[in-house]
């Protein structure tokens, strides 16, 4: 084992070197590593599932490269309880390790909801896309959570002009919060939909079919409005300084979606 080291030891390590471009690098790293973590849930406790991570540092105009094989090390010793709380610990690891003074980690993974339909009662899991975002700039840290939430919308235009019926969709209602206290994937779900025409479910009934069709038609929405709704629902929290509110409409009678956002920053 010494002799290994030895060895190691005296080879060269080039991405050490200096460089003479004076050129600094924003974010150098690895993308799309996949690696299994525990995520709190609100219903059952945590959650297991699979992320997908992008890493990278700020990298110095004299330094040749940066070390890529110390990133993948800074996740197989992590503990796998990867959340909110300790997303920071893993930005100052990563920092530490790679002797950089800013940093940069995505981590994107499936989170699983168990849902009832509105009549019939019966369960099934809902999928949301989730992100959680961490930047480290010297001893300044900043997280988000990203969550993408799939909701119907119909189209308050189409049904008023309409004998019979209105055109709906699916919507992607994508909102990205920076708090500074813990908010709940769960409740960043159940706000969003509430303010749609409807939500969406895993299985439903005939019953329930019936009930979610009728609830989006009573309820029509513009984009515009579901932005704006659930904008408003999101500066009444004080937990939140900061958010980003994305709705795409996959629209049923025409070939492309339409889209609004809303950014915010809550004043000093």
């Amino acid at each position: 084992m010494t002799q290994e080291k030895n060895q190691i030891a005296g080879m060269p390590d080039v991405q050490s070197s200096a460089d003479s471009r004076q050129i600094a690098i924003n974010k150098v790293g690895i993308k799309s590593i996949r690696h299994p973590i525990v995520v709190a849930d609100k219903a059952v406790g945590v959650q297991h599932t699979i992320a997908n991570f992008n890493m990278y540092v700020g990298l110095p105009h004299n330094f040749k490269g940066t070390h890529m094989s110390r990133f993948v090390d800074i996740l197989n010793t992590q503990s796998r309880e990867i959340s909110v709380e300790n997303f920071p610990v893993m930005l100052q690891d990563m920092v530490r390790r790679l002797e950089a003074e800013t940093g940069h980690i995505e981590m994107s993974f499936p989170y699983f909801i168990n849902k009832s339909a509105p009549i019939s009662g019966v369960e099934s899991l809902m999928d949301y896309d989730v992100t959680l975002i961490g930047d480290i700039n010297a001893k300044d840290i900043r997280v988000s959570l990203k969550v993408v939430i799939p909701v119907t919308s119909l189209c308050p235009c189409s049904k008023e002009i309409s004998e019979r019926g209105a055109h709906n969709q699916r919507s992607h209602v994508t909102v990205t919060v920076t708090a500074k206290e813990y908010i709940w994937i769960e409740e960043v779900v159940a706000l969003v939909e509430k303010e749609a025409s409807c939500e969406v479910y895993g299985l439903l009934k005939r019953p329930d079919e019936k009930f979610v069709t009728e609830r989006a038609y009573d309820n029509p929405k513009f984009v515009e409005d579901m932005v704006r709704d659930v904008a408003a629902r999101l500066n009444e929290d004080k937990r939140i300084e900061a958010y980003c509110v994305e709705s795409e409409n996959f629209e049923s009678i025409h070939n492309h979606s339409a889209y609004a956002m809303i950014e915010w920053k809550r004043p000093a």
